[in-house]
């Protein structure tokens, strides 16, 4: 029997001497008392094995030294300040000492684990509090469940937080410095051209260039993108990562100015609160230089001209509201409930709304070439999946992790305002949890208040902070399942949640359905037998009869 972490371990470059020798190459047994998980994090590339190795000896070292054997080593390359940035080894790691398989976490250094500040790490040390668990930081020499070991990870935290502002900010100021100056700012290049290491200009791609080119081209003579997609198709030429070619690819990639060898000023998405995230939205506009011109990068498959052109046509051909010419249109209400989850039979693709059917999207986008296709009226498939999602809620268990994923789903759907709040109330605890810490930095070190002064001030952000605390545990509730029990309840949610809520209920339930195709030409299969859902866990139905008797007594209802 092997060690669940022996695959990372190697691929560090560990050999299985040095591993017997730290003690990582049998499993981990015993008391979770005498055992604990070691998380390792990359921030750069730059940060090579040998570098990773040396973290993963020094802890284990530390780790031998108070008789502790570390069950598990969680190793990912992500960063660490962005709220945004979801870390699964981080989550993996703390899960396992909040679920009791071990009581300690051992980090190399405390920015290691995170550089949010006290306001992520204070949460994370009363969960480990609770449970009589601990954080040690190794090179630091911190055991959070030591006397006074809380406020110096605080204060370290916190360092950590504001050298990862520092680092954003220089950053930032080199990119822009250097996309000023004409140098290509990084990122995937686009189609037909390609970046030299260590020039920073674009310049044609000797095997791609030929075909962006051609595409370019029959854009400038007013080929629609689907039929430019479908010929490539047709040819087997395929894109740079070896797929078909799609309409929308092909549109992305005129809209982009690096494609005319332009330095892209895209808008950087944020989330709801306006920290930015890692993403930009795609085409944007090309940056403009002192002089009112475009700066250039280098080459492109397009001048700047051509690309104004092939725009022009975009915009002649759309309509107001549609995906061409029009970015900035507000988001689509949605028209149907199985788009995202429909699939074609023949090519295992997504099927999408086509006027009044859904329709093979691939068959749609890139051709009979690559898929024949298939087509159903939308009206008789969507009262069909209606049908059987109600039947599969009704044959779950309370229990059952679908149920429990429907009632967040129609919680955040049907109280948005909740959701939202709830968001928000953990930003503000977060923010008033790195506020007091600040406050006791002034007066403890900095001295610049009195103790009566820093008493008061103390009071109001504890009171603040306890009344946080307690709205989320309100707001974190789980929501009433009563109504997913009861067939005519159940029916009559499904019927008042509209289009947007029956796709929120039902992608909760269901990974996908695929429509079987006709057995011949002119097969009155019903369609009810020609759906087959992959559920998200299955189980047999004690309440069938009921749950057709509510449908029916309600769609008759409707019917008059």
């Amino acid at each position: 029997m092997e060690r669940d972490d022996l695959p990372t371990l190697r691929a560090l470059g560990f050999d299985d001497d040095e591993l017997r020798a730290l003690g990582l190459w049998e499993p981990a047994t015993g008391d979770p008392a005498d055992m604990a998980e070691a998380y390792i994090r990359r921030s750069k590339k730059r940060d090579d094995l040998a570098t990773l190795r040396a973290h993963v000896r020094d802890v284990c070292r530390t780790a031998t030294s108070e008789g502790t054997k570390i069950r598990r080593l969680w190793f990912e390359q992500r960063s660490a300040s962005k709220a945004h940035v979801r870390r699964e080894e981080f989550e993996k790691a703390t899960g396992a000492v909040l679920d009791g398989r071990s009581k300690a976490l051992y980090v190399w250094k405390l920015d290691r684990l995170s550089r949010r500040g006290m306001g992520a790490v204070g949460l994370l040390l009363d969960e480990f509090e609770k449970r009589a668990a601990r954080l040690v930081s190794v090179t630091e020499g911190l055991d959070s469940s030591q006397r006074g070991a809380r406020m110096v990870i605080a204060f370290l935290s916190e360092r950590a937080r504001e050298e990862a502002a520092d680092i954003a900010l220089r950053t930032k100021a080199g990119g822009d410095a250097h996309k000023a100056e004409g140098r290509w700012p990084g990122g995937v290049v686009p189609f037909g051209l390609r970046c030299p290491r260590g020039s920073g200009k674009l310049e044609h791609d000797p095997v791609e260039y030929p075909t962006a080119r051609r595409i370019a081209e029959a854009l400038l003579n007013g080929d629609t993108p689907a039929a430019i997609a479908e010929e490539l198709n047709s040819e087997r030429i395929k894109t740079r990562k070896g797929k078909q070619w799609r309409a929308q690819t092909i549109i992305h990639l005129a809209q982009s100015p690096s494609w005319a060898g332009l330095i892209p000023d895209r808008e950087r998405a944020k989330d709801e609160f306006g920290n930015p995230l890692d993403k930009w939205h795609r085409g944007g506009n090309p940056l403009m230089g002192p002089n009112g011109h475009p700066i250039k990068a280098g080459k492109g498959v397009v001048t700047f001209a051509e690309r104004e052109l092939i725009l022009s046509k975009f915009a002649a051909r759309s309509r107001p509201g549609t995906a061409i010419g029009d970015r900035s249109r507000g988001k689509r209400k949605a028209a149907t409930i199985l788009t995202g989850v429909l699939r074609c039979p023949h090519c295992k693709g997504p099927m999408g709304n086509g006027g009044r059917n859904y329709r093979c999207q691939a068959r749609i986008n890139q051709g009979p070439s690559v898929c024949k296709g298939i087509a159903t009226l939308r009206e008789r498939a969507d009262e069909a999946i209606a049908v059987l999602w109600v039947n599969h809620i009704l044959s779950l268990s309370p229990d059952s992790p679908t149920i429990h994923a429907i009632a967040r789903r129609w919680l955040s759907y049907n109280d948005p305002a909740k959701e939202a709040r709830k968001r928000a109330v953990s930003a503000a605890l977060e923010n008033a949890a790195s506020r007091e810490l600040r406050l006791q930095k002034e007066f403890f070190i900095g001295g610049g208040m009195s103790e009566a002064q820093y008493e008061m001030l103390r009071a109001d952000l504890s009171a603040q902070i306890a009344g946080l605390k307690a709205e989320l545990a309100e707001l974190s509730q789980e929501a009433d399942l009563t109504p997913l029990m009861d067939p005519e309840a159940l029916t009559d949610l499904w019927y008042s949640a509209g289009i947007e809520g029956q796709r929120a209920l039902l992608q909760a339930a269901v990974k996908n359905v695929t429509l079987l195709p006709p057995k011949f030409k002119g097969d009155r299969t019903p369609i009810l037998d020609r759906l087959d859902p992959e559920w998200r866990d299955a189980s047999e139905n004690p309440a069938v009869d009921a749950a057709w008797n509510a449908w029916e007594e309600r769609r008759t209802a409707f019917a008059v």
